[in-house]
């Protein structure tokens, strides 16, 4: 059977067995995750990234250490890998384009799935399209865009939340605005750069759907997780959602896999949804490959998101999604490495080291630190996934983390 990429060649789905060298643009946390996925599966795998201590770089068996758009670098990738991914979206999609044109390596997901989900607008655009519903909102591309939007416009939409469109996460690139001139000062901070304005719902609660879909078609279910945030970042996400129905749950996941099949995705897909307080809900933005809520998988699912993208990635069968046990997964952020009156920036003078040694008497607290030189605040260092044979006990257990290390969690 053979499929398509983007660019229309042809690529075989036949598997590409343990053995072969697979590639990823990116070499932050989540590669060093997928490293270790496929190694433990038998494959090689090559990390372009243009930090020479990048924590996937540093356990990948090979490491280009170049920038993303760098013509020849990426031409090596290409040529050495079977199959080549990324662990972010904002790799230029015109970099995974290249690499799609070499003839013998197959690009998952397709650059066009990561560039939609580049950009706020495309994104909430491709969404609806797809027959999903997302929050109230408009494109404003322009200082004359945004000079000429009606009031009209402006009421349905406010109280708001102006987004840039390319380059935000983790709460950056995001100010909530209540009116005209909010939106004004807003949009002028943020450099004149392409926005969206998006209504402020009232939410109830946030849940992932974190799906796979394969070569040929064939998809993958995880549980649904409900995450908390502090400060715009993930502090907790537990799995199974506690708050949801078994109705909120199908709806969701369905709509996740609609999108999916809509991009005729390739790999690990997230999709968040807001639930709101009459029940309804929206689709808020998606991730082209895993995600920090889905980090629970590793410890608590037969098969982890990163063995699940390893899949996608070598046109093997998907793996069974089973959670075998409840999950409350914890953020480690570089604030518990200082003293709570440190400076607010942080400083290696007034590093501590976090009690590992008490984290790890805890039963069933799994510690995962992903390998970074220096600790700030707000950077993501690990996580720790507590697990119990019922939810209480891996919520009890994450409380006492976060106790040992000053995390704060409701």
């Amino acid at each position: 059977m053979m499929s398509k990429n983007s660019l229309g060649h042809s690529r075989a789905t036949t598997s590409i067995l343990p053995g072969a060298w697979l590639g990823m643009v990116g070499g932050g946390q989540l590669g060093r995750m997928f490293c270790f996925a496929a190694q433990a599966m038998g494959y090689r795998v090559a990390v372009l990234d243009p930090d020479a201590a990048s924590p996937a770089g540093r356990v990948a068996d090979r490491h280009l250490c170049a920038a993303y758009d760098d013509g020849a670098a990426l031409d090596e990738l290409a040529q050495l890998c079977a199959a080549v991914s990324t662990e972010f979206e904002n790799v230029p999609a015109a970099s995974l384009e290249r690499i799609a044109r070499h003839a013998d390596t197959c690009v998952r997901p397709a650059a066009r799935c990561v560039a939609i989900a580049q950009d706020r607008v495309a994104e909430k655009r491709f969404i609806e399209s797809a027959g999903v519903p997302v929050a109230p909102y408009c494109a404003i591309a322009s200082p004359q865009a945004l000079e000429a939007l009606s009031d009209d416009t402006l009421a349905v939409i406010l109280p708001g939340i102006l987004k840039t469109a390319r380059l935000g996460y983790d709460g950056k690139g995001q100010a909530r605005v209540d009116d005209a001139q909010a939106v004004r000062e807003a949009y002028a901070k943020f450099g004149n750069v392409p926005c969206v304005l998006e209504k402020r719902l009232p939410l109830q609660f946030e849940v992932s759907a974190l799906v796979a879909r394969g070569a040929t078609g064939e998809t993958a279910v995880y549980p649904l997780a409900q995450n908390t945030h502090h400060n715009g970042v993930l502090a907790l996400t537990l799995a199974p959602a506690p708050a949801a129905s078994a109705a909120l749950t199908q709806q969701v996941q369905r709509a996740a896999l609609k999108i999916a099949a809509a991009l005729d995705y390739v790999g690990v897909l997230c999709v968040e949804f807001f639930v709101l307080n009459d029940g309804s809900w929206v689709a808020n933005e998606m991730a082209p490959r895993p995600h920090n809520s889905g980090h629970y998988t590793i410890d608590a699912c037969t098969t982890s998101q990163f063995e699940q993208q390893v899949r996608t990635m070598a046109a093997l069968p998907l793996g069974i999604t089973r959670q075998h046990s409840f999950a409350a997964m914890l953020n480690v952020l570089g604030d518990v490495w200082f003293a709570a009156d440190a400076a607010p920036a942080g400083s290696p003078a007034h590093a501590r080291t976090p009690p590992w040694n008490e984290v790890a008497a805890l039963p069933a607290a799994h510690l995962h630190l992903y390998g970074k030189e220096a600790a700030r605040r707000g950077r993501k260092m690990g996580h720790i996934t507590c697990t119990g044979i019922t939810p209480d006990e891996a919520q009890d257990t994450a409380r006492e983390c976060a106790a040992l290390l000053r995390i704060a969690m409701q």
